[in-house]
């Protein structure tokens, strides 16, 4: 699972598609504990919110946007709806750089031409607000 703190924009279709479908497993987990792939690292943030299902809601909220930029058509109806004001999470600089030099591995391989367009610092998903920092503690790869 892959739910990228870098803004969607620099996703490519598969990426924003392959999000997308991540996010909604992840939603399900939170909605539903004990179902899925409840210890994924990458949900910790997400459970450390005071509104866990709202955070991620709003993540989808976010990849949704995108997706209507580039008139593509994600159902909106599938993201739960809860009250509540939803703060932006943290994220280090750290990470967003790991993240960046990741996807750009990813896009050199399958849409070179999208990879040339990723900035040396990329902003964040709407969701979140960036902090200094080294990679996340949650973050499985090496540092």
């Amino acid at each position: 699972m892959r739910l990228w703190s870098l803004h969607p924009r620099y996703l490519d279709r598969q990426g924003l598609v392959a999000c997308w479908r991540e996010a909604l497993l992840a939603q399900r987990v939170l909605v539903r504990p004990g179902r899925g792939y409840t210890n994924h690292p990458q949900l910790h943030r997400f459970r450390a919110q005071p509104e866990p299902v709202a955070a991620i809601g709003r993540y989808l909220a976010g990849l949704a946007d995108e997706a209507d930029q580039r008139g593509y058509r994600f159902d909106r109806g599938r993201i739960e709806q809860r009250p509540g004001t939803v703060a932006r999470i943290p994220v280090t600089r750290g990470q967003l750089d790991h993240e960046r030099r990741h996807l750009a591995a990813k896009l050199a391989d399958r849409n070179p031409d999208r990879a040339v367009l990723l900035p040396a610092v990329p902003s964040p998903h709407p969701s979140f607000v960036v902090v200094a920092g080294p990679v996340e503690d949650w973050e499985r790869t090496p540092r």
